[in-house]
């Protein structure tokens, strides 16, 4: 059975940037990929708020830059998806594909969050052309155009009132009669004046051509159909922590968010640490994901010297 000293569980800015960290210390990383190469950014177009990059960068290609990074430094970078875990001992027993056997003295877990979508054939179709799961990330282009936002609680109103600071018009779909966010929250939203909230309404299809999204067909809980012209389709329905792989071994939150000891990567199990959205509900950003693998890294480095 193959004996390594770092695994690291995932392809995005957290667990290429715990890659670099550790190759660079000389702990020869590997670092399995997963079933999304390269994680969320890669179904992003035009990323503008990563530093280093004055004038924007395209999703995959600063992904690609990432992994000829942690390769130039010797991370030993696998396809494959890691489907089985046992973390009662050290070296932990790692399971690949279902059928190939290794262990690891410890493991970087970066396996991300995904966003909750609604399922529609033509949301996946212009998801990155229009349809997005974050305002922080793409609102800017967006800029005094007519967007909307679905969902109708705390998140969904702190995206529509950020959507709302850039946009000409922000539609917050709801399907419910009222908001469940906080009263503070709701009432950001009803005193903000370019944003309509349309209770009670589903999306039935997001619209759009050759050039993105156009617009999106509603339908009200009285069958009532109607349809709003709109640039962005920006979806605030929750995510979902990559954290099947850890269940009834690990420390999760209730929302199956990886819990680390505060100002550190470290989880429930030793010698096992958490990086990137996997173990953040709150920022959900490439920056502090990168900045949360450099902290795993350093703190998995420290944990092998001891």
């Amino acid at each position: 059975m193959e004996h390594i000293k770092v695994l690291i569980i995932g392809s995005g800015p957290a667990g290429f940037t715990a890659a670099i960290y550790t190759a660079r210390a000389n702990l020869q990383p590997v670092l399995y990929e997963g079933i999304e190469p390269g994680g969320q950014l890669t179904t992003t177009t035009e990323i503008e708020n990563f530093p280093g990059y004055p004038e924007g960068v395209d999703g995959n290609q600063m992904m690609a830059d990432l992994r000829r990074q942690a390769e130039r430094f010797g991370t030993d970078i696998r396809s494959g998806q890691i489907t089985r875990i046992d973390l009662s001992k050290r070296p932990f027993h790692v399971t690949v594909d279902g059928t190939t056997e290794l262990e690891a003295e410890a493991v970087i877990v970066a396996t991300g969050a995904s966003a909750k979508y609604l399922g529609l054939p033509s949301e996946t179709k212009f998801r990155g052309q229009g349809v997005s799961a974050c305002a922080t990330c793409d609102g800017f282009f967006y800029r005094k155009k007519d967007v909307a936002v679905v969902g109708g609680g705390d998140t969904a109103c702190e995206e529509a009132t950020y959507l709302a600071s850039l946009c000409r018009k922000v539609y917050m779909i709801v399907r419910k009669p009222y908001l469940r966010a906080s009263k503070a929250m709701q009432e950001r939203v009803f005193r903000t004046g370019n944003i309509e909230v349309l209770f009670e309404h589903n999306t039935v299809e997001v619209l759009g051509d050759d050039s993105g999204v156009t617009g999106a067909l509603l339908r009200r809980t009285d069958g009532e159909e109607r349809t709003i012209e709109i640039s962005g389709f920006f979806l605030a329905i929750g995510h979902h922590p990559n954290t099947e792989l850890f269940a009834g071994q690990l420390d999760l939150d209730a929302e199956g968010y990886i819990r680390t000891e505060p100002g550190t990567s470290k989880t429930s199990i030793e010698g096992l640490f958490a990086a990137g959205d996997v173990k953040d509900p709150h920022y959900r950003q490439a920056i502090t994901a990168a900045g949360s693998g450099c902290i795993a890294a350093l703190d998995c480095e420290r944990f092998l010297l001891k």
